[in-house]
């Protein structure tokens, strides 16, 4: 059902003589449906005939079929009139398309997504593209996936493909259109179906967000042209074995498929190199149309043994080293035929089960807690390549090795991105929906036919030769909430196998098995709304330990800058006086339509919000301490004995468009309270505190260890009074994730306010301050109720009383800046910021915000801080640095806005 490649058979040629009078027939008519639109959408791509060329698709033409009567020979064939249809983009969904051209409003902004109207999409749309040819000498295919849900396929006004072969999101097409292609204009054209990811195995959006009235139908990923000669290269890739753990060598092989597409015997020469230091060939006879697989090995190719190979690391483990593959295949007399080429790396990846049946990651022989966030795409899957990279770059920034893919795979660059950054990934299929539909009970989804388990198969088989390369790939998730049944894991497997695939295959997200796969070694028990900071580091539920896969406490309440941009004046309204009140940018779910629990943790630990700018100022406090805690908890018990902590995954990173929750970072690239509590709890070298049991631990997350240390720990009313203080000196504490304990706060200290501020200060043998670490706490703790906990929350039936904050004084901060336009990477500025509280009373300014903003004062984004939201007592100061693009000034002078709890806004220049 779903071959590799299909051939155009030679009987079309008789038709392209029908399809030039065709052709003419229709170059003057016009769209079948009258339109507003007058303008002819051109969507045409010069293809080259070079032998190994694979070009886009550049753009498209797009119309509903319910506005287009015209049979589908004519509407795809060469000269169609388009008049009146819609441009989109190389990859596109339709309503990326309609928003793009004007045709419906920004659907990230209010509830303005209500207005499109979703019976629009109930009806296959038309995507429609031309193609230039030169000559007709070497060989075309049209090669693609990325069809969301369905399509037929046309080229030169002939069927090549019907919607029951291209079929799913994720599943690989190869259609030799050869016969069919003629030298100039041709034309081939999509008829998309109707996307329900229910019924489809797609892609869908459960309680992420509102989903898009189209349910991302379209053509998502690239359609290349590929052109070639008599003998095809396919399926390269490469093998690799490394040492471990002595990484002294790596044995490497080469393995590709060479296809003889021609009626004739012949021998092909298969050439490749790695890198300028390693160079391989052979001779392949090849019998008419037979397809061989080649293998080069260090067996009989000893220069595919390296020797001090250059290994690949994760962020923080080491460099970033990749190697490419060159691979060409040419024939006696026809030349060059086809080549390939891409990157990969040298790196070995395992994931035992622990004593405790957690999955423990280790990578070239070094154990890592893995520090995640769930990944998103934009609602309507637009690709934009610098946003992309602006996000792995704060990925990077907040200390993360991990991020999770569940069921949105990205394109080939986001994961060369990945590999360049270090940046772990975790694909797998998505839960809850029809690729879970045989197994996950009363969930949504349906049972699956025997056509989707072809389709399944086929899709793993796809993304397994697409991902297997990719150092940063570490695993794929065949399962998320449920696990497969024996039938559709085996197809599973049996894809992945055939493809070589080289890491774990974990069969769930959840504490779930598999016959094949075994124990998942994971764990999915939430929590996914509020919960206090004090409940991550108790080892049950959602807690620190084993690898929890996704989890976090819910709502991450953006900027006020942000807030500003997405909502309404009546929404913002509502949003901090009426907890119950439903939230469109939160979720479609009913679990979780409103803040309630949210809303009541704020008040009942701060004091009730009065205003929308108290409101967000108490989120901000609430989001740092939370999202610190979780991530502090994890890597504190990472190294314990007994049930230790292995990974977590923070649920999410980002939304796919202007959210209320799951968000470390917003749409628009700002940073809050939730940013950076995780920056500051994924330092390298970290000083921090543990809510259960008041200790105060070192964690090295270096590669070396580190002695020589002093940790200095002080408690403060919330006037700034002193009333405990106790300095530690030489510590030390190994690395790779280890911890050493300084101290335990006394559980009870002598005139200490109910909310009062710890200040945690860690030095070098040098008495350089290293990590500086500031909580605000309470002598009244938080209550859960964990016989009330269920799959998304665990009840708090008492709140910490923070309230105290409310009563600390104003704080006097000054702050002196300068920019230096060339201190780092081209096009990039950096502005260094040196901020000191100049309060004469004891009074710290807390939680102080720095923000890069322009000449009208919007923020500057994107923009990563060495350090921000910070704490200073009076007296004390902090030196930091902003980098950011300098094209994002738009040509005026930056500025710094400061603000903090304590703090009243001012902005100072920073020229």
């Amino acid at each position: 059902m779903f071959p590799s490649r299909l051939r155009f058979p030679r009987r079309a040629a008789p038709v392209l003589a029908a399809l030039g009078l065709l052709g003419a027939l229709v170059a003057g008519a016009p769209a079948a449906a009258p339109s507003p639109r007058a303008a002819l959408v051109r969507a045409v791509t010069d293809v080259p005939g070079t032998p190994g060329s694979a070009t886009p698709l550049s753009a498209y033409a797009i119309r509903s079929t319910a506005e287009v009567s015209d049979a589908a020979a004519l509407v795809s064939a060469p000269g169609y009139r388009t008049a009146g249809w819609h441009p989109a983009g190389p990859r596109s969904t339709v309503l990326a398309a309609l928003v793009a051209d004007g045709t419906h409003p920004d659907p990230f902004h209010s509830t303005d997504q209500r207005r499109v109207p979703a019976a629009d999409f109930a009806v296959p749309w038309w995507f429609r593209a031309e193609f230039t040819v030169a000559d007709t000498a070497a060989r075309t295919y049209l090669d693609f996936s990325g069809v969301v849900s369905a399509a037929d396929v046309f080229v030169n006004g002939e069927q090549v493909a019907t919607a029951s072969a291209v079929a799913g999101a994720y599943t690989h097409h190869e259609l030799d259109v050869t016969a069919l292609v003629r030298a100039g204009a041709n034309a081939v054209a999509f008829r998309i179906k109707p996307n329900d990811p229910r019924k489809n195995l797609t892609m869908g959006w459960l309680d992420w967000l509102q989903p898009p009235p189209d349910e991302n139908m379209g053509l998502v990923r690239d359609v290349l042209v590929r052109r070639g000669g008599p003998v095809a290269l396919r399926d390269a890739h490469v093998v690799t074995d490394l040492a471990v753990p002595s990484l002294a060598s790596a044995d490497l092989t080469v393995k590709a498929t060479v296809r003889n597409e021609s009626a004739e015997a012949v021998t092909a020469t298969v050439s490749g190199t790695i890198g300028p230091e390693i160079a391989f060939r052979r001779d392949v006879p090849l019998r008419a149309h037979e397809a061989k697989t080649v293998a080069f090995t260090p067996a009989d190719t000893p220069q595919l043994r390296l020797e001090r190979p250059r290994v690949w690391w994760p962020a923080g483990m080491g460099a970033q080293e990749l190697y490419e593959l060159d691979l060409s295949v040419a024939v006696p007399g026809a030349g060059p035929c086809d080549r390939t080429r891409h990157g990969f790396g040298v790196r070995s990846v395992r994931a035992p089960l622990n004593k405790d049946g957690a999955r423990q990651y280790f990578v070239n022989g070094r154990p890592l807690l893995i520090r995640g966030a769930g990944w998103s795409p934009d609602e309507l899957l637009r690709w934009d390549a610098a946003y992309t990279e602006d996000r792995l770059a704060y990925a990077r920034d907040l200390g993360l090795n991990t991020l999770r893919l569940e069921g949105h795979l990205e394109h080939d660059e986001f994961f060369d991105l990945a590999d360049r950054y270090g940046i772990l990934t975790l694909p797998g299929w998505q839960c809850c929906t029809k690729w879970e539909g045989e197994v996950n009970g009363t969930e949504a989804g349906e049972s699956w036919t025997a056509a989707d388990h072809l389709v399944a198969q086929a899709s793993m088989a796809a993304e397994a030769a697409r991902l297997r390369d990719h150092p940063s790939v570490i695993s794929f998730l065949i399962g998320s909430d449920f696990a497969p049944d024996a039938e559709i894991e085996k197809g599973y497997v049996d894809a992945l196998k055939a493809a070589d695939w080289p890491t774990p295959v974990i069969p769930a997200a959840s504490a779930k098995s598999a016959p094949l796969t075994g124990a998942s070694g994971m764990r999915m028990p939430g929590p996914y709304e509020w919960v206090p900071p004090g409940y991550w580091y108790d080892k049950r539920e959602g807690g620190a330990t084993g690898f929890n896969s996704e989890t976090s406490a819910g709502p991450d309440i953006p900027t006020l800058d942000t807030l500003r941009r997405m909502m309404s004046p009546a929404e913002l309204s509502s949003l901090w006086k009426d907890p119950a009140a439903p939230q469109y940018h939160r979720s479609p779910s009913r679990t979780y339509a409103t803040l309630k629990v949210y809303d009541e943790a704020l008040s009942g630990r701060y004091g009730a919000p009065g205003s929308l700018e108290d409101y967000v100022a108490k989120a901000q406090l609430a989001q740092y301490e939370n999202v610190r805690a979780q991530y502090e908890a994890y890597a504190r018990n990472a190294t314990d004995a007994s049930k230790p902590s292995t990974g977590v995954v923070y649920w999410m990173f980002n939304s796919g468009w202007t959210s209320l929750h799951w968000q470390l970072v917003d749409r628009y690239l700002d940073q809050n309270g939730a940013y950076f509590g995780a920056k500051k709890a994924n330092e390298p070298l970290h000083v921090q505190y543990s809510y259960d049991d008041r200790t105060v631990a070192v964690v090295n997350r270096r590669t070396a260890p580190v002695s020589g240390l002093t940790a200095r720990v002080s408690l403060f009313n919330t006037d700034g009074t002193q009333r405990y203080d106790r300095t530690v000196t030489g510590l030390a504490v190994g690395g790779d994730g280890a911890k050493t304990t300084a101290l335990t706060v006394p559980a009870s200290v002598a005139g200490l306010s109910t909310t009062y501020l710890a200040r945690l200060i860690l030095t070098d043998a040098d008495g350089r301050e290293v990590s500086r670490n500031v909580y605000w706490l309470s002598t009244r703790r938080d209550v859960l109720d964990y016989t009330e906990s269920n799959w998304y929350v665990t009840p708090t039936t008492a709140y910490a009383d923070l309230t105290g904050l409310r009563s600390m004084a104003q704080a006097s901060v000054s702050a002196a800046a300068t920019t230096d336009a060339g201190a780092g990477e081209p096009g990039t500025s950096t502005t260094t910021v040196t901020v000191r509280n100049t309060s004469t009373g004891n009074t710290p300014a807390l939680l102080t915000d720095l923000h890069l903003v322009d000449g009208k004062g919007a923020p500057v984004l994107p923009v990563r801080w060495s350090d921000n939201q910070i704490s200073l007592w009076p007296g004390e100061s902090a030196t930091l640095t902003a980098t950011y693009r300098t094209a994002d000034l738009h040509g005026s002078a930056p500025g710094i806005r400061i603000s903090g709890w304590n703090t009243p806004a001012a902005t100072v220049p920073a020229v």
